[in-house]
Order: C-alpha cells, then structure tokens, then sequence
C-alpha cells in the first residue's frame, strides 16, 4: 500500500530541496506533490494531469479560463495547454497526477 499525507509529502520536498517530488509511479500514472515557491513557473506538460489542492489557496488560469482554489478542489488540465497558479498562500500545495500518453488522450 502506498500512503502520503501533505505533511510527509512537504517534508520530502524540504528533504530534496525542491518545489515538485514525484511520488508514486503505476503504468501511466505519476503522482507528485508541487509547492511553489512565490512564483509558478511551470510550463505546458505533454501528457494530461489532474491537481488536487491539498493546502493553501489561490487562483487558477488554465486556457483563459481562471477560478479561486481551495483544498480538496480538482482542476484538470489537458496536455500542452498553458496554466499556472498565482495570488496563492504562503501554505500552498498541490498533489499532481499525471496519466495516459504523450499529447494526452483523445477527447
């Protein structure tokens, strides 16, 4: 069984000193847990993701498109379309789950 909470999921990232750490990975499947530091600097990824907010707040912009975040919300973003957070709390962070092919999945 594989289990994480936010808190070991941040202590990882203290431990390896960075803003994503993968955590898990099953066929397609590869979960991360992402804590930005002031800025979001991701870029578009090739495959389909889902975030699912676990602490903090912010807002959201995916295709145009932007909406506030709270934990326990689910944003999905198809692969190569542009997003990021911004206007997030200090707390903020996010599990990423990444799935299916490169290019993502017909619709």
């Amino acid at each position: 069984m594989s289990h994480w909470t936010p808190a070991q999921a941040l202590d990882r990232l203290r431990a390896e000193g960075s803003e994503f750490s993968t955590l898990f990975r099953h066929g397609s499947l590869e979960v991360e847990f992402y804590k930005p530091d002031q800025v979001d600097r991701q870029q578009p990824h090739t495959r389909d993701e889902l975030y699912v907010i676990a602490t903090g707040n912010g807002r959201f912009v995916v295709q145009g498109r932007e909406c506030l975040v709270h934990p326990g919300d689910v944003l999905f973003v198809p692969a190569g379309a542009e997003h990021r957070f911004y206007d997030f709390s200090e707390d903020f962070g996010t599990w990423v789950l990444f799935y299916g092919p490169q290019g993502g999945e017909a619709a």
